[in-house]
């Protein structure tokens, strides 16, 4: 056999589950792992991939290639299981587990962990904080401040109105009588008020006849530049505008009357550059404020992240944890919050896989792990409640056993007893049945239920001879036991479905055919199989029987006809 098909035998789908090892580009096929392990060599891997290829050509259904290994004696089952636990790092029980998902979930988990990063909780909740606290006082200061600004130009505006009304009250007769002397008295009075830039008093002929800067005092009045904003209420006019320093200045004017006459008017100058001053600093306050805070902020969000981020931690290590079958895996209950609530329940559902988990292991060791699946994936389908369906029965029966088993101890009995088992319920397994359950020294087999099989007769004949073949050969190492061994076999019409009380429960099958199976085995000699004529009519191309004279069994009115079947010669 080349190279190109002793690989393409190693990547057969074993029972549809070998996906699990070739779905990422760091899982290996099996055959490779035992190798590595020091389970297998290259030839014996040939063998194993030989009679895999073998099954497939004669209609089975490819079984998975460890538990091969194990039933073709190239290894123990401990063996393979420690290979791949080792190899791929996950904590299988069984080869008629889910080993292969564990795998495949654990490459999933370890794909989404390394593809996008996601920032912590803590960091998550510093932004957060930061962003809310920030935008909170940026909005709540620029309200403040836009209002303090608002207040402070409109009390700037109401100190002018003062100067402007105590200069037009005093200044009306002293302009009547052009007494400039007394008027920039007045305005040298007013000149000490805090914030008042300057005073002007200006004739009827626009002549300035008071001025806090006494060089203006005898020249026109020129007007002011720059004006911005100009309005007028209750005969009252201000407006902004900019010096030549660029200082924003607000002149409020009125215009002095006397029984109707016009005077002149008033000018007032006031500095609101202050304003804008007072606003800066209260903005650099805030801002110190506001950062002392979201910095007090974000430390609490992280502190706050802390206390999340661990038990959630803690929880996702779990979660693998259990994803990689490790049920006994726990988390801490000490917390009295929420966070707590959920890790109990956390270590309830654990407490629940591992129960269905080791539910799981032991049905799988009564059942393929074809039927496992499929009641697995669909466990309320109605093969558990009940239905008619057509399958074949096979009956095996240890001859003289209670003469055996009264000159004999019971160690030995016992020994002798799951010698006998293991085999029968290898052969029985590896070609697709299960075992319904062990009645004494009897073990009952089913073909074709809860799985339906178009050839269950065939593979319950095919499981026969090589259960006789192997208990000959085991029974020349010390077993006596072995070489008598009667099986019975039988098909028909049969039940099946879960029987038993709310106490007690199995799955088990009933019928006639059931019956007539346990009684043909009854017929049959030490190292002999006894089929029906419905099992001989569905298998009679492929096996070679003798007829036997027609036997008369309990239960039937009629006698009826029974075959032997020859084994092939070793």
């Amino acid at each position: 056999m080349n190279q190109t098909i002793l690989n393409r035998l190693r990547s057969i789908k074993i029972s549809g589950r070998s996906k699990a090892f070739s779905s990422s580009s760091a899982a290996v096929p099996l055959g490779d792992v035992l190798i590595r392990e020091g389970v297998l060599t290259e030839e014996k891997l040939q063998l194993v991939l030989k009679e895999q290829e073998r099954l497939k050509e004669q209609g089975y259904s490819p079984r998975q290639l460890g538990e091969l290994v194990v039933s073709m004696g190239l290894a123990t089952e401990v063996e393979v299981l420690g290979a791949i636990n080792r190899f791929y790092r996950i904590s299988a029980h069984n080869l008629a587990g889910n080993f292969a998902d564990l795998i495949q979930r654990k490459e999933q988990i370890r794909g989404r962990g390394t593809s996008v990063f996601h920032p912590p909780i803590k960091v998550k909740l510093a932004i957060a904080v930061f962003v809310i606290v920030g935008l909170t006082i940026a909005s709540i200061s620029s309200l403040i401040l836009r209002r303090q600004q608002e207040q402070l130009y409109q009390q700037t505006v109401r100190m002018g109105k003062v100067s402007l009304s105590y200069f037009a009250n005093n200044a009306k007769l002293h302009l009547i009588e052009d007494n400039v002397l007394q008027l920039n008295a007045l305005i040298k009075e007013a000149s000490s008020v805090s914030g008042l830039l300057y005073s002007v008093i200006v004739d009827g002929k626009g002549v300035i006849k008071a001025h806090s800067d006494t060089k203006l005092i005898g020249t026109p009045f020129k007007g002011f530049g720059n004006v911005q904003e100009s309005a007028e209420k209750d005969s009252i006019s201000y407006f902004r505008y900019k010096d030549e320093k660029g200082s924003l200045i607000l002149n409020v004017s009125r215009r002095i009357e006397f029984r109707g006459k016009n005077l002149g008017e008033v000018h007032v100058g006031i500095s609101i550059d202050f304003i804008q001053e007072q606003i800066r600093r209260e903005r650099t306050f805030i801002l110190i404020v506001g950062f002392i805070i979201v910095a007090l902020g974000i430390i609490a969000a992280v502190l706050f992240g802390i206390t999340f981020s661990r038990p959630i931690g803690k929880l996702v290590s779990a979660t693998k944890e259990i994803a990689r079958g490790n049920y006994d895996f726990k988390v801490e209950e000490k917390r009295r919050d929420e966070l707590g609530t959920l890790g109990r329940a956390f270590n309830y559902m654990s407490d629940e896989l591992k129960m269905k988990s080791l539910l799981q292991e032991t049905f799988g060791r009564y059942v393929s792990p074809t039927i496992l699946k499929m009641i697995l994936a669909d466990p309320e389908k109605s093969w558990l409640k009940g239905m008619r369906t057509e399958a074949t029965i096979l009956f095996t029966d240890i001859r003289g056993f209670t003469a055996f088993s009264e000159k004999t101890e019971p160690e030995k009995i016992v020994e002798d007893l799951n010698e006998y088992f293991a085999i029968a319920t290898q052969c029985i397994l590896d070609h697709g049945g299960y075992v319904d359950k062990f009645i004494g020294d009897a073990v009952l087999g089913v073909f074709g239920a809860p799985a339906p099989m178009k050839d269950h007769a065939h593979r319950s004949i095919q499981a026969c001879i090589s259960m006789q073949q192997q208990f000959l050969q085991a029974a020349t190492n010390g077993n006596p036991l072995l070489s008598r061994i009667g099986i019975g076999v039988n098909a028909g019409i049969i039940v099946a479905g879960n029987l038993g009380s709310q106490v007690k429960m199995e799955y088990s099958v009933i019928g006639d055919p059931v019956n007539l199976a346990s009684r043909l085995n009854s017929l049959a000699g030490g190292g002999e199989i006894i089929i029906s004529k419905s099992v001989y009519d569905a298998v009679k191309d492929s096996v070679s029987v003798e007829t036997l004279p027609l036997q008369r069994v309990k239960g039937k009115s009629e006698e009826i006809q029974v075959f032997r079947v020859i084994l092939p010669q070793a």
